[in-house]
């Protein structure tokens, strides 16, 4: 089954999403004012909202680190087994850590991430989203900053990808998607 885009909808622009990350850089900069902060960007759908993101919290004293989980096989359902296949290299004991991803759907692999940093002895761990998108949650597990809320619909754009295609463009789009058997 092959899957092709027929169109893309414009869900929030450029300047939409400059303005948001702005906004939440200043509430995180507010949180953590006086702290040290390790930022954790998820690989690859959050690099560009993480390079963003990190500027903007250019006045905290901040350690950056990457992370690559995966928990879907070859298919776009989630298969509920979360596979680190790149590790954080800093030391989190006693430190607080911010993950920051891309998109937080069913919410199960955020949350083995952050119950395998305090297992590693991170002093709090935090989460980030650029989109909290809850059509498919099925934990309750707390997003404690959103960039944007959605319920539906298959996005790319901004790092968000279909396909490895699509991660380039600088809005957020909906991706409307037609399937065949070719």
């Amino acid at each position: 089954m092959s899957i092709a885009v027929k169109e893309l909808k414009p869900v929030f622009t450029k300047e939409e999403i400059t303005s948001r990350v702005r906004e939440m850089g200043e509430q995180i900069c507010k949180d953590y004012a006086g702290q040290s902060l390790v930022a954790v960007c998820v690989l690859k759908g959050a690099v560009l909202f993480f390079s963003d993101l990190v500027r903007a919290l250019a006045p905290l004293e901040l350690e950056l680190d990457f992370l690559r989980v995966s928990s879907y096989g070859n298919d776009t359902q989630s298969s509920h087994e979360v596979c680190f296949k790149k590790d954080v290299e800093l030391n989190l004991r006693g430190k607080n850590v911010l993950i920051i991803e891309d998109v937080i759907d069913s919410g199960l692999t955020m949350q083995k991430v952050k119950e395998h940093f305090l297992v590693r002895g991170a002093k709090s761990v935090k989460l980030c989203a650029f989109i909290d998108k809850r059509e498919r949650r099925i934990t309750d597990i707390k997003i404690d900053y959103s960039g944007f809320v959605l319920e539906r619909g298959f996005i790319v754009g901004y790092g968000l990808d279909l396909a490895e295609k699509y991660r380039h463009l600088p809005g957020i789009f909906e991706a409307v998607v037609e399937e065949s058997n070719v």
